[in-house]
C-alpha cells in the first residue's frame, strides 16, 4: 500500500489525462503516424476513467492520516528519492480542496503540487487557483477525448477518412463504454454541473481569481458539458441508440427550459439534436453503398419494442416544460413515420404509421416552426454545425415533400385568416383572437435558416427547378452533387410550393414571403434563380390601368410602386427655408407598408449581392431605373429606417465598379449629402440635418450606418477625382469632413438607446478611413499647393482623402486623440472578461484603429521624406513620437503600452493582439523609444507582468498554424491559427530588432534579462524558481524543445519551418551578444541541454520548404560554433567533447528513445545482438550529412519571352523595383512591379491596344511570376550562403578553437580528408552554383591549413614517417586524392573567380608545405660518404615530393597557363599567392619544366618588366606619412619568385638576359634612402606599418639577395653577371657609399652591409671593368674611382667592426631591445661575423687577383702591428684612439693580427655552446620545466604565454628553439674558421711583401718618385690603378725601416705560442672535418718562419 500511496507530482487527476488527450488528439484528428499503438496502450490505461466518467477518487481516513503527516514526517514523490516535508499552509489547501471538489486527499494534494509546478504559465494567479483550472482541464481532457473517439466511429452520417485499424479499434472501445451505461451518465452529469453551482461552491472556499480566472473556469465548466452532450450527439449521428437510452434521452429533455431569450443553450441544442437524429431515416432515401448494413441495425425497423416504446412516450399527452421542444420532437417522430410507411419493412408497423398525421397536427399545434427559429436557430452554436443545419433542412423539406396535404391545409387556414383579417378592417372591429400563423411562421422560419449559410453548402438550391436548360452543370438539381437530367421528385414538389404560395397572394402572408424569397435567394446561384422568378412573374403587357399586372411578387410591380411612393412623396417636398421642415407631414407610408417596402429592399438587396448579372441587369433597365428612384426616395421625408435599407441598396449595387463610377455622380448631384452650400441657404440640409436633429434625438442611428456602409462599399470599387467638379472643389473632401466632424469625433458623446449601436456607428466609420487609408500612397504631387479654376476665382485643390488622414493621424489631433482613447477603451472592456452589448464591433472598430495606426506607421516615412523635399508648410510629428503623448484618462504616457495589452487577449481576440504585435515591431525599429518604453512597460509590476504573460501567451499559442498561401482562408479556423503564426512572427522580428540596439532594450525586458542593472549580471533560471516569471525565451525554447526527444526532431522545424528560423535566430543572437551571451549559454546548457538535444536531430529535411530548413540549420550551427568556442575557453572539457564527438563521429550512437517509442525495434535488436558482433557499420558524420542537406545546384530562371514588352526596358524597370528586405536580400517587390506595369497598359490609347489589353495582361502576369520566381532563387541562394557559411565557421571553430588533444591527430587527419574529399565532390559538379564557390575555397583553404599543420605536429612528436603506409596517419593516396581535387578545383574556375583562387593557391602552399623537410640540427660531425648519401633510401618526403611534381606536372601547360596569368596581373592578393606557388614548385620541379615554360612563354620577362613600372609605387612607400604597403609586399613576393628562378645556373642566365639587372639599375628607389631622425616622429603607434627605415631596407635587401644568388648561380658567365651588378653598384654609388659609411650600425645596417659587402667582394675587382669592352678613358677613371672607394670604405668598415664597435654594438642591442636579446644578440653576431668574412674575402681575392703578374706589389695594411688598442687597457676608449685612423688612412696589419685573436677566442664559445645545446636535445625528456620554460619564451608572444600551453606543445617549442641554437652555433662556426684562414693568409702575405721585399725609404726623400712611378704604372696595364691606390693609400713609398721593425716585434708579441696552439686546435676541432685540412697549420708554420728568420 505504502509504494500506492506515493504523491504522482503530475497529478493523477490531471497529467495523464492531459497526455491522454494529446494521443487521442495525435491519432485522430492530427493523423500522426505510429500512433495507434500509442492509443491503444493509453485507452487500456485509461479505460476505468472512462467507465466511471468524472468520478472523482474517494477520500479516505488513511489517505487524509498520511497526508496530516506529511510536514513532519515527510511524503514520498514519484521520481524522486527519499521523501519530502510539505509546508503546514499547503496541506490545509489540500483539505480544503479535497472537500471543495470531494476528491481524496491524496489527489487534492498532487493537483495542488502540479498547481505550484504550472504556475509559471498562469500570470498572477496563485496555486490554489491553478489547481482549480486543472481539475477542470483534466475533466475537460476526459471528455474530450470521449468526444473524439466516438466521432472517428464509422457510421451513416459523416467520415473523417481513417485508417481501419484504428476505427477498428475506436469503435470496440467505445462500443464497450456505451454498453456499460455511458448515455445515463453523460445525461446525468449534463444536469448536475452546472456553472452556477460550482462558482458558488468555489466562491465560498475563495477558489475563484481575478476575471480571467472565473472566465478561464467557467469555459472549462461549460467545454466539458459541451464536450458531454456533444459525445452523445456525435454518437447518435453515426449509430442509432438502445430503447432505454432513447427513452432516457426523451426522459431528459421532457425537463429541459429555455434560457431568458427563448432560445435553447448549445448544451441543450446538442441533445435535441442527437434524438433528431436518433430518429432520422432520411439517409435511407440516399443511395450510399453501405445502406444495407445501416438498415440492419436501425432499431426503428428491426425492432417492434423501440418504436411502440417511442411512440407510446411521445403520444402520452404530458406536457413539458418546453412545449414548443415536444412539437419539435413529434414532428421529427410524425415524418420519420411517415417515410417509415413507404418503405416495405414499414408495414408491420401500420399501427404507429397512422399517427403520424395526428401527430402533425399536434406539432403545428404547438407553435413547431416558431419554435424552430426561436428556440434552435437563435442558438448561437445552431450556424456552427454543419450537420445541426443538414438536420433541420432535411426536417423542413421533408415537411413540405412529404405531407402537402398539411401545407395545402396551412395556405387555406391563411386565405380564410386573411378574409377575417380584410373584415374587421374594413368595420374597425377588434381583431378576431383565433388567428393561426403557421404558415407566416414557416415562411418565417423558412427566410432566416436560408439565409445564413456558414459553410456555404447553398441547401436552399434544392426549392429550385431549373426550368431553362443552363449551360452549367453545378446549377441543375444539385441534388447529392450530381448532375441529373430529370430533377429529383422532392425538388421538383419544393419549387412548386415556392411558386404557388406566391399565386394570389393575400396580403397578410406578403412580408413573409418576401422574407422566404430573401432566405431562398442566398448564394450565387439561389439569387439567380429568384431574379429569373421575379422577372417572369411581372406581365408581358405593362398597359394595364393600374400599372400593376400580374402577381404583386414581380419586379415590375415592385419598382412600379417605387416609383409611385416617389412620385406621391416628391409633391410633398417643404420648401427647405420653411421653418416646419423639421417636422414634415408623414402622411405617404403606413407603417404596414413601411414593413412591406423594408421586405422588398432586403430581397432586393439578397439578390443583388450575390448575383453580379442581376446587378447589371436591373440597373441597366430603361423603365424601372431603381438607382435614380431610390436616390429620389432619399431626399423625400421618408422614415430613418427605410431610408437606411435605401442605402444598403444602393451599397449592394455599388459593389460593381461600373455603377459605383455612376453612382458617385448620382450621390453629389442630389446632394444627400450637402456639399454645395447655396447662397441665400440659411442652414445645412440632407443627412447632415438627419443625423443631428432627428437621429440624435430619437437616439438611433440607422441613417447613418447605412450612409457609412455605402461609402465603404463605393470608396473600394473607385475613388473619384472630380467629383462635382465645377459647383465647388472637386474631390472627395467634403464625404471625408462629414464623416470625420459629424460621425466619427461625436460618436462617443452621443446618446444610444440601443447601447451596442455606439460601437456599430465607430466601427462603420473606421472602416471607410481604413480603406482609403490603406489605398493611398504618398506621391510627390501631394505635397504641392494645386490651384483649381471655380466660378472664375483660382482656388486650393483637395489632396486626396487618404493624404488628409495621414495628416490627422501626425499631428496631435482629436482624431488621433479618439483613436487611442477607444483603444484604451477597449482593453478596459476586454479586461473585465464580460459580454456586454456591441462587443463584436468594438473589436472590430478597435481592429480599424490599430490597422490606421500600423499603416501610418507604415507610410509615414515615404510621406514625410516628401514633405521635406516639397518644402510645403505643413507640420507633423512622427507618429511613434505622437504615441508617447500622456494619455488624458489615465494621465500616464501609456498609449503604447494600452496598444500592448491587446497581445494579453490574443486567446479570445487574435486580430487585434496581431495588428498590436505588428504596432510594435515597427515601434521597435526606433532606438531612442526603445529605451523609453522598457521604462514605460516595467513601470508599473502588475502591468509589467500583463503585458510579459500577453507575449509569452502569444508565443505560447498552440492553435497556431503557417499558411502556406494567402488563399487557403476558406475556413475561420484556418484564418485564425495563421494569424496567430503571423503574431508569433512579428514578435520574434520585434525581439530581433531590438537586440540589435544597446540596451536597455525591449528584447531583454520581454526574454528575462535584467534592464536595471547590468545585462551580463542576469541569472536565468526555469520559469517559478526564484521568483523567475516564464518569459519570452521560455516561450521560445518549449516552442523549440517540442519533440526533441522524439526520434522524429524538434516539431517546430516541420510545422512551422519560418517560425522555427526565426526562433533560432534569437537564440544566436543571444549568445553572440557579449553581454547576454554569459547568461544565455549558461542557462542553455545546464537546465536546457539545448544545442545537445538539436544538433542530434540535424541535419532538417524540409522537401517543400528547403530555404527554411537550411536558415534553421545556419543559426543553429552559429550558436554551436560559439558553444565550442566558449566552453573550450573556459576549459569545460566534457561539454566541449559531447558536442564534438556528436558532430564527427562516424561510429553509430546509440540514440536514447523516448517511452513508447522503443516498440518493436528494441526486441529484434537484442535477438539480432549476438550475430554481428563488432560489424558496427559506419554512419555518415554529423558535419557531412549536413553538408549533403546543402543542395549546390541552383535552377535558374530562363529568360523573359515577351511579345509586346522590351526586354531591356523591363530589366530595366525591375532592377528600380528592387530593394534590400529585412533578411538583407535583394529582392523585387512585386506589388510596385505590378502597379508600374498595369499603368503602363493603362497609359495606352486608341483601339488596337483596348483589343491587346487581355494578352498584354497576360504578358504581365507571366512577367511578375518571372520576378517571383527569380526573388525565390535569390533568397534560395542567400539561404544556401548562410548555410555554408555557418557551417564553414562551425568547422573552423572545431579545428582552430576546440582544443587539439579532443580529436586524436589520426582521426583529425581522417576528419579533414573526408570534409575535404566531400566539399570538392559538391563544388565541382556540374550545376554547382557560382555564387557557393568562394565560401567553399575559405573552407578548402581552412581544411588544407589544418591538414598540414596537423601532419607536421604528427611528425614533429617523431611518429608518422616510418610507418608503412604513406605519409602520417593519412595515406599517399588519400593526399594524392586531395590535391588532385584541389588542382581541378583550381582549373575550373577559369578566367574569372580570381580573388577565389587566392583561396586554392593558399590551400595549395599548405599543401605543398606538408612534403617539405624540417629543419634538422647540425650537428657537425663528419658527413657520410658521397656514395652512401647516393644509395640512401628515399625518405617520406621527397617519396611524397616527387608524386606530388608529377600529379602537378600530369596537368601540364593548362595549370601554368592560369598560375602563370595570375602572378603577372590581377588582384594583388592573389598574385602575391600565385608567385608563392610559383616559387614552391619551382623549389621541386628537378626536371626544370615549370621554369622551361616560364622563360619560354614570356612570363618571366613580363614579371621583369613590371620591376620598372613597381618604381614608382615603392618611392611613395618611402615618405614618411604611413602608406599602403600593397606595392611592397607585391615586390618582396616577386622578388623571392626571381631569387628562386636565379637559384638554378640556367634560371639565372635567363635573368640576365631578361634584362633583370638593368631593369633595377632605372628604378630610382633605391637612391631615396630616408633620414634615420625623421623617422621617430611618424611611427606607427600599432607597430605593424615600419619605419621608412624599415621600409627602405624591405627593398634593398630582397635585391641585394637576388644579386647576391645570382652571382653564385652564375659559374660559366660569371663575369657577364658581375659586371652587370657592378653597373647597378657604380648606378647607385653615392648610395651604396653612404649605407657603407653608415654611422648607427642597427641590426637593420648590418645586414645591409653583410649583404653588401658580399656583392662588393665579388665584383668590385680590377677585372670586371675589361668586360665592359670599349669604355673611353673618362669612363674608366670614374669607374676606377669608384671602385677604390668601394675598396676603402670596406676596409675601414672592418676596422669599426673587427675592433672597436662590436662589443658595444653587442651590449647596445641588449638595452635597446631587452626582451629580444638571446635572438637578437644571435643575429647581429652573425651579420658581423659574416661582414668581416665578406671584407676578408675581398682582401683575399684582391691579393690573388693582383698576384699573377707584378707579385707583392699590392698591399692592403700599413706595416703597423700595434693592435687597435693597448691589450691591458680593457676596450674603454677604443673610440678615442681610433677617431682618424678609420677614415684617413689604411688599417694597419694589428687589425688583422686582432681579428684573428677575437675570431679565435670566439670560435671556442660557439663551439662550447653548440655542445652544450646538441646534449640538451639528446636528453630533451630529461630537462626540469624551468629550462624547458626558458627556451620556449622566446616563441611565445605577450607575457604569461608559456604557462597557457599545453606540455606537449612546451617540449615541441622546446626542441625548435635548440635546433636553431645549434644551427646557428653552426653557422658561426664555419664564419669563424672562414675568418680565421683568410686572416692568417693575409697576414703571412703582408708579412712575407714587408719582410722580404719591401726597401725602406729614408724620410728626406720627396715624394717625385712615387709620382713618377704611377705615371709609369698607369700606361703598363689596368692593374696600376690598384697598386697606386695601395701605396698611395698608405703611402707605400715611406715606409721606413723603423716602421718594420716595430712591426716585426709586435707580430713577434701578438702572435705567441698560446695563439698557435689555439689555432691548431681549431683545425682539430672544426676544418678537418671539412676540406681544407692541414690550410691552417701550414699557413702557422710560414708566419712563424717568417718571423723568427727575422729575429735572428
Amino acid at each position: 500500500m505504502a509504494a500506492q500511496m506515493a504523491v504522482n507530482s503530475g497529478a493523477s487527476l490531471w497529467g495523464p489525462l492531459k497526455e491522454l488527450w494529446e494521443t487521442v488528439d495525435g491519432a485522430v484528428l492530427r493523423r500522426q503516424p505510429e500512433s495507434v499503438h500509442l492509443l491503444d496502450l493509453q485507452l487500456k490505461k485509461h479505460k476505468p476513467h472512462f467507465l466511471s466518467l468524472f468520478k472523482n477518487p474517494p477520500k479516505s481516513a488513511e489517505q487524509r492520516e498520511k497526508v496530516r503527516k506529511a510536514s513532519t514526517e515527510g511524503i514520498a514523490i514519484q521520481g524522486q528519492q527519499g521523501s519530502r516535508l510539505l509546508p503546514e499552509q499547503l496541506l490545509t489547501e489540500a483539505f480544503i480542496l479535497s472537500d471543495l471538489f470531494d476528491i481524496g486527499e491524496l489527489a487534492a494534494l498532487e493537483l495542488l503540487l502540479a498547481g505550484e509546478h504550472q504556475q509559471p504559465h498562469f500570470q498572477g494567479l496563485t496555486r490554489g487557483l491553478v489547481a482549480v483550472l486543472l481539475y477542470w482541464d483534466g475533466k475537460l481532457c476526459i471528455a474530450n477525448s470521449l468526444r473524439t473517439l466516438i466521432q472517428s466511429r464509422h457510421g451513416k452520417t459523416f467520415t473523417l477518412d481513417l485508417s481501419g485499424e484504428l476505427v477498428a479499434l475506436t469503435t470496440r472501445f467505445t462500443d464497450e463504454l456505451m454498453s456499460q451505461g455511458l448515455t445515463r451518465r453523460i445525461l446525468t452529469l449534463v444536469s448536475e454541473i452546472s456553472v452556477t453551482r460550482e462558482f458558488e461552491r468555489l466562491q465560498k472556499e475563495r477558489g475563484l481569481g481575478n476575471e480571467k480566472h472565473r472566465k478561464e473556469v467557467s469555459d472549462l465548466i461549460k467545454e466539458c458539458r459541451q464536450a458531454l452532450a456533444d459525445s452523445l450527439f456525435s454518437w447518435t449521428c453515426q449509430s442509432p441508440l438502445t430503447k432505454d437510452d432513447t427513452l432516457a434521452l426523451i426522459g431528459h429533455l421532457e425537463t429541459v427550459t429555455a434560457q431568458a431569450d427563448g432560445s435553447l443553450d448549445s448544451v441543450n441544442m446538442a441533445l435535441v439534436m442527437a434524438l433528431l437524429y436518433c430518429l432520422d431515416v432520411s439517409f435511407i432515401e440516399q443511395g450510399t453503398e453501405d445502406r444495407e448494413d445501416l438498415l440492419q441495425v436501425l432499431p426503428l425497423l428491426t425492432e417492434r419494442q423501440y418504436v411502440s416504446a417511442v411512440h407510446s412516450r411521445l403520444m402520452d399527452g404530458q406536457p413539458w416544460k418546453l412545449p414548443g421542444l415536444q412539437a419539435l420532437c413529434r414532428m421529427a417522430w410524425a415524418l420519420s413515420l411517415r417515410v417509415l410507411s413507404q418503405l416495405p419493412q414499414g408495414s408491420a408497423l401500420v399501427e404507429f404509421t397512422e399517427a403520424d398525421e395526428a401527430l402533425a397536427d399536434q406539432a403545428i399545434l404547438g407553435d413547431v416552426f416558431l419554435f424552430i427559429k426561436e428556440g434552435m436557430l437563435a442558438c448561437e452554436s445552431f450556424t456552427q454545425e454543419e450537420f445541426y443545419i443538414r438536420r433541420v433542412h432535411s426536417l423542413i423539406t421533408d415537411f413540405l415533400a412529404l405531407m402537402p396535404m398539411k401545407v395545402k391545409q396551412l395556405r387555406n387556414r391563411a386565405d380564410e385568416d386573411a378574409r377575417l383579417v380584410h373584415m374587421s378592417l374594413q368595420m374597425d372591429s377588434e381583431l378576431p383572437s383565433s388567428l393561426r400563423k403557421d404558415l407566416d411562421n414557416l415562411m418565417i422560419l423558412i427566410g432566416e435558416f436560408y439565409s445564413k449559410d456558414t459553410f456555404g453548402l447553398e441547401l436552399g438550391l434544392e426549392f429550385w427547378c431549373p426550368t431553362e436548360s443552363l449551360q452549367h452543370t453545378s446549377l441543375q438539381g444539385s441534388y447529392l452533387g450530381m448532375a441529373l437530367q430529370r430533377p429529383p421528385h422532392k425538388q421538383v414538389v419544393l419549387s412548386k410550393f415556392v411558386r404557388q404560395m406566391g399565386d394570389l397572394l393575400p396580403s397578410t402572408l406578403y412580408i413573409s414571403y418576401l422574407r422566404m424569397l430573401k432566405g431562398l435567394a442566398s448564394g450565387p446561384q439561389c439569387a439567380h434563380y429568384c431574379f429569373s422568378l421575379l422577372k417572369t412573374n411581372g406581365a408581358t403587357h405593362s398597359d394595364n390601368i393600374q400599372g400593376v399586372s400580374g402577381s404583386p411578387v414581380s419586379w415590375e410591380h415592385f419598382f412600379h410602386s417605387l416609383m409611385l411612393y416617389h412620385e406621391n412623396l416628391r409633391r410633398d417636398l417643404p420648401n427647405p427655408d420653411a421653418a416646419h421642415y423639421r417636422h414634415p407631414p408623414l402622411r405617404g407610408i403606413t407603417q404596414r407598408e413601411l414593413e412591406g417596402l423594408t421586405s422588398f429592399l432586403q430581397l432586393l438587396t439578397t439578390i443583388i449581392t450575390w448575383s453580379e448579372n442581376a446587378r447589371l441587369a436591373l440597373c441597366e433597365h430603361p423603365q424601372w431605373t431603381p438607382v435614380v428612384v431610390m436616390l429620389g426616395l432619399l431626399q423625400c421625408s421618408v422614415p430613418p429606417v427605410l431610408k437606411a435599407e435605401v442605402l444598403n441598396c444602393l451599397a449592394a449595387f455599388g459593389r460593381s465598379p461600373e455603377i459605383a463610377a455612376s453612382l458617385w455622380q448620382s450621390l453629389e448631384y442630389t446632394q444627400i449629402l450637402q456639399t454645395v452650400r447655396a447662397p441665400g441657404q440659411r442652414q445645412a440640409a440632407g443627412i447632415e440635418v438627419e443625423l443631428n436633429e432627428i437621429e440624435s434625438s430619437c437616439e438611433e442611428y440607422p441613417l447613418t450606418r447605412s450612409f457609412c456602409h455605402l461609402i465603404s462599399t463605393l470608396v473600394e470599387s473607385n475613388l473619384p477625382i472630380n467629383l462635382g467638379a465645377g459647383l465647388r472643389v472637386p474631390g472627395f473632401q467634403p464625404y471625408l469632413n462629414f464623416l470625420r466632424d459629424s460621425v466619427f469625433l461625436p460618436f462617443p458623446t452621443r446618446a444610444y438607446r440601443r447601447p451596442a449601436e455606439k460601437w456599430e456607428v465607430a466601427d462603420s466609420v473606421l472602416e471607410v478611413f481604413h480603406k482609403l487609408l490603406r489605398d493611398y500612397e504618398p506621391q510627390p504631387s501631394d505635397f504641392l499647393p494645386e490651384m483649381v479654376e471655380l466660378q472664375g476665382e483660382q482656388v486650393p485643390a483637395h489632396k486626396p482623402p487618404g493624404h488628409s488622414i495621414m495628416f490627422h493621424l501626425l499631428n496631435d489631433s482629436p482624431v488621433l486623440a479618439l483613436c487611442l482613447s477607444l483603444l484604451e477603451e477597449g482593453v478596459r472592456q476586454l479586461d473585465t472578461y464580460a459580454p456586454f452589448p456591441g462587443k463584436k464591433h468594438l473589436e472590430s472598430a478597435v481592429q480599424h484603429c490599430l490597422c490606421l495606426l500600423d499603416l501610418a506607421l507604415q507610410k509615414e516615412v515615404v510621406f514625410m521624406d516628401l514633405l521635406r523635399e516639397s518644402q510645403a508648410s505643413l507640420l507633423v510629428s512622427p507618429l511613434e513620437q505622437l504615441l508617447q503623448g500622456v494619455s488624458p484618462q489615465t494621465r500616464r504616457a501609456d498609449h503604447i503600452v494600452s496598444i500592448a495589452r491587446y497581445l494579453y487577449h490574443s486567446s479570445s481576440n487574435p486580430e487585434a493582439a496581431f495588428q498590436s504585435a505588428k504596432i510594435l515591431r515597427r515601434i521597435a525599429n526606433y532606438p531612442n523609444i526603445q529605451i523609453r518604453l522598457v521604462g514605460d512597460f516595467t513601470h508599473d509590476q502588475a502591468v509589467s507582468d500583463k503585458l510579459m504573460a500577453g507575449f509569452v501567451e502569444c508565443l505560447d499559442n498552440e492553435e497556431a498554424e503557417e499558411g502556406t498561401e494567402k488563399g487557403d482562408d476558406s475556413e475561420s479556423q484556418k484564418k485564425v491559427s495563421r494569424i496567430r503564426h503571423e503574431t508569433q512572427i512579428h514578435i520574434l522580428n520585434l525581439l530581433i530588432t531590438s537586440l540589435e540596439l544597446k540596451a536597455p532594450n525591449l528584447a531583454l525586458y520581454l526574454l528575462g534579462y535584467e534592464v536595471k542593472k547590468p545585462v551580463s549580471s542576469t541569472n536565468l533560471q526555469d520559469p517559478g524558481v526564484l521568483g523567475c516569471p516564464r518569459s519570452c525565451l521560455h516561450a521560445i525554447l518549449s516552442l523549440l524543445q517540442r519533440g526533441t526527444e522524439k526520434r522524429s526532431g524538434p516539431v517546430l522545424t516541420q510545422q512551422a519551418p519560418h517560425l522555427a528560423e526565426l526562433c533560432y535566430q534569437v537564440i544566436y543572437q543571444l549568445c553572440a551578444c557579449p553581454d547576454t551571451s554569459g547568461p544565455t549559454m549558461r542557462y542553455l546548457r545546464t537546465s536546457q541541454d539545448f544545442l545537445f538535444s538539436h544538433l542530434r536531430h540535424l541535419p532538417f529535411i524540409l522537401p517543400d520548404n528547403q530555404i527554411a530548413a537550411l536558415s534553421q540549420m545556419s543559426w543553429l550551427m552559429k550558436t554551436a560554433a560559439i558553444e565550442l568556442r566558449v566552453t573550450s575557453l573556459n576549459r569545460q572539457r566534457s561539454h566541449t567533447q559531447r558536442l564534438v564527438n556528436l558532430l564527427l563521429d562516424d561510429q553509430p550512437h546509440t540514440q536514447h528513445t523516448a517511452d513508447g517509442e522503443s516498440g518493436m525495434e528494441e526486441d529484434t535488436r537484442s535477438v539480432s545482438g549476438f550475430l554481428h558482433f563488432d560489424t558496427v557499420s559506419k554512419v555518415r558524420r554529423k558535419l557531412l550529412s549536413v553538408l549533403d542537406a546543402i543542395d549546390f545546384s541552383q535552377d535558374m530562371p530562363e529568360l523573359l519571352q515577351l511579345d509586346f514588352f522590351e526586354r531591356t526596358q523591363i530589366e530595366q524597370v525591375i532592377s528600380n523595383c528592387e530593394h534590400v528586405n529585412e533578411q538583407g536580400h535583394t529582392v523585387c517587390n512585386v506589388k510596385l512591379l505590378h502597379r508600374v506595369l498595369v499603368a503602363e497598359v493603362n497609359a495606352l490609347q486608341g483601339m488596337a491596344a483596348i483589343g491587346q489589353r487581355p494578352l498584354l495582361m497576360e504578358e504581365v502576369n507571366s512577367i511578375l511570376q518571372q520576378v517571383v520566381e527569380r526573388n525565390r532563387i535569390r533568397r534560395s541562394l542567400s539561404a544556401k550562403r548562410h548555410a555554408l557559411q555557418s557551417w564553414r565557421s562551425l568547422v573552423e571553430t572545431l579545428l582552430t578553437a576546440c582544443p587539439a588533444d579532443l580529436i586524436p591527430a589520426d582521426d583529425r587527419q581522417l576528419i579533414i580528408r573526408d570534409l575535404l574529399l566531400d566539399l570538392h565532390d559538391k563544388v565541382l559538379s556540374e550545376d554547382a552554383a557560382g555564387e557557393l564557390m568562394p565560401i567553399v575555397a575559405g573552407a578548402v583553404f581552412t581544411l588544407t591549413a589544418h591538414l598540414s599543420q596537423s601532419v607536421l605536429s604528427e611528425q614533429q612528436q617523431g611518429v608518422g614517417l616510418e610507418t608503412s603506409s604513406g605519409f602520417a596517419s593519412i595515406a599517399n593516396s588519400a593526399l594524392h586524392l586531395i590535391l588532385r581535387k584541389l588542382l581541378d578545383f583550381i582549373l575550373c574556375t577559369g578566367g574569372g573567380y580570381q580573388r577565389l583562387r587566392a583561396h586554392l593557391y593558399g590551400s595549395l602552399l599548405y599543401y605543398l608545405q606538408i612534403a617539405q623537410k624540417p629543419e634538422e640540427p647540425d650537428t657537425l660531425q663528419t658527413g657520410k660518404a658521397m656514395w652512401e648519401r647516393l644509395t640512401a633510401p628515399e625518405d617520406g618526403f621527397s617519396k611524397l615530393q616527387r608524386e606530388n611534381l608529377a600529379i602537378i606536372e600530369s596537368y601540364g601547360k593548362a595549370l601554368m597557363e592560369v598560375v602563370c596569368r595570375d602572378a603577372c596581373d590581377g588582384h594583388e592578393i592573389s598574385r602575391m599567392l600565385a608567385l608563392a606557388v610559383l616559387d614552391r614548385i619551382l623549389s621541386i620541379d628537378r626536371q626544370n619544366q615549370w621554369l622551361l615554360y616560364v622563360c619560354n612563354s614570356g612570363y618571366l620577362r613580363s614579371v621583369v618588366e613590371s620591376l620598372r613600372q613597381d618604381d614608382a609605387a615603392l618611392q611613395t612607400l618611402l615618405t614618411p606619412q604611413a602608406p599602403l604597403l600593397k606595392p611592397l609586399y607585391i615586390y618582396e613576393s616577386k622578388m623571392a619568385f626571381l631569387t628562386r628562378v636565379a637559384k638554378t645556373g640556367q634560371g639565372a642566365v635567363e635573368l640576365l638576359r631578361c634584362g633583370l639587372v638593368a631593369q633595377l639599375s632605372e628604378c630610382q628607389v633605391f637612391d631615396m634612402v630616408p633620414d634615420s631622425d625623421t623617422t621617430s616622429s611618424m611611427r606607427d603607434p600599432s607597430g605593424f606599418i615600419p619605419s621608412p627605415k624599415d621600409r627602405y631596407r624591405q627593398i634593398l635587401l630582397p635585391t641585394l639577395r637576388l644579386f647576391q644568388v645570382i652571382l653564385t648561380s652564375t659559374t660559366m658567365n660569371h663575369q657577364q653577371g658581375a659586371a652587370q651588378v657592378l653597373q647597378w653598384l657604380i648606378v647607385h654609388a653615392d648610395t651604396i657609399q653612404s649605407l657603407l659609411r653608415c654611422q648607427e650600425l642597427t641590426m637593420g645596417a648590418l645586414q645591409e652591409l653583410s649583404l653588401l659587402t658580399g656583392i662588393i667582394s665579388k665584383t668590385a675587382l680590377p677585372g670586371a671593368l675589361e668586360m665592359g669592352g670599349e669604355i673611353n678613358s673618362a669612363a674608366l677613371m670614374e669607374f676606377q674611382g669608384h671602385i677604390n672607394r668601394f675598396q676603402r670604405l670596406c676596409l675601414s668598415l672592418l676596422g669599426r667592426l673587427a675592433g672597436s664597435e662590436r662589443e658595444r654594438l653587442l651590449k647596445q642591442a641588449e638595452i635597446t631591445a631587452p626582451g629580444e636579446t638571446a635572438e637578437r644578440r644571435e643575429e647581429m653576431e652573425v651579420a658581423m661575423q659574416q661582414v668581416c668574412a665578406n671584407i676578408m674575402e675581398y682582401c683575399q681575392t684582391l691579393l690573388l687577383q693582383s698576384s699573377a703578374q707584378a707579385q707583392f706589389s699590392i698591399c692592403l695594411f700599413s706595416p703597423s702591428g700595434s693592435e687597435p688598442a693597448g691589450r691591458d687597457g680593457g676596450r674603454t676608449d677604443l673610440s678615442s684612439t681610433l677617431p682618424s685612423m678609420a677614415y684617413s688612412r689604411a688599417p694597419s696589419l694589428g687589425l688583422v693580427l686582432y681579428l684573428l685573436k677575437t675570431s679565435a677566442a670566439e670560435f671556442f664559445r660557439f663551439h662550447q655552446s653548440h655542445r652544450q645545446s646538441l646534449g640538451k636535445l639528446q636528453n630533451l625528456d630529461q630537462l626540469p620545466p624551468e629550462e624547458l620554460k626558458e627556451l620556449c619564451q622566446g616563441l611565445v608572444s605577450g607575457p604569461g604565454g608559456v604557462e597557457k600551453i599545453s606540455s606537449v606543445q612546451r617540449s615541441l617549442l622546446a626542441k625548435r628553439r635548440l635546433v636553431q641554437l645549434i644551427n646557428n652555433r653552426a653557422k658561426l662556426l664555419a664564419l669563424c674558421s672562414y675568418i680565421i684562414e683568410t686572416c692568417l693568409f693575409l697576414l703571412w702575405r703582408h708579412l712575407e711583401y714587408y719582410l722580404l721585399h719591401c726597401t725602406p725609404t729614408d724620410p728626406k726623400d720627396s715624394l717625385m718618385p712615387g709620382i713618377s712611378l704611377y705615371r709609369s704604372r698607369l700606361t703598363d696595364d689596368s692593374f696600376g690603378g690598384l697598386q697606386t691606390s695601395g701605396s698611395r693609400g698608405v703611402g707605400l713609398s715611406r715606409v721606413s725601416q723603423q716602421d718594420l721593425d716595430l712591426l716585426k716585434s709586435d707580430m713577434a708579441a701578438g702572435f705567441g705560442e698560446a695563439l698557435q696552439r689555439k689555432l691548431l686546435e681549431v683545425e682539430g676541432l672544426y676544418s678537418q672535418v671539412r676540406s681544407r685540412y692541414t690550410f691552417i697549420q701550414a699557413l702557422v708554420r710560414r708566419i712563424r718562419g717568417l718571423l723568427r728568420q727575422h729575429k735572428s
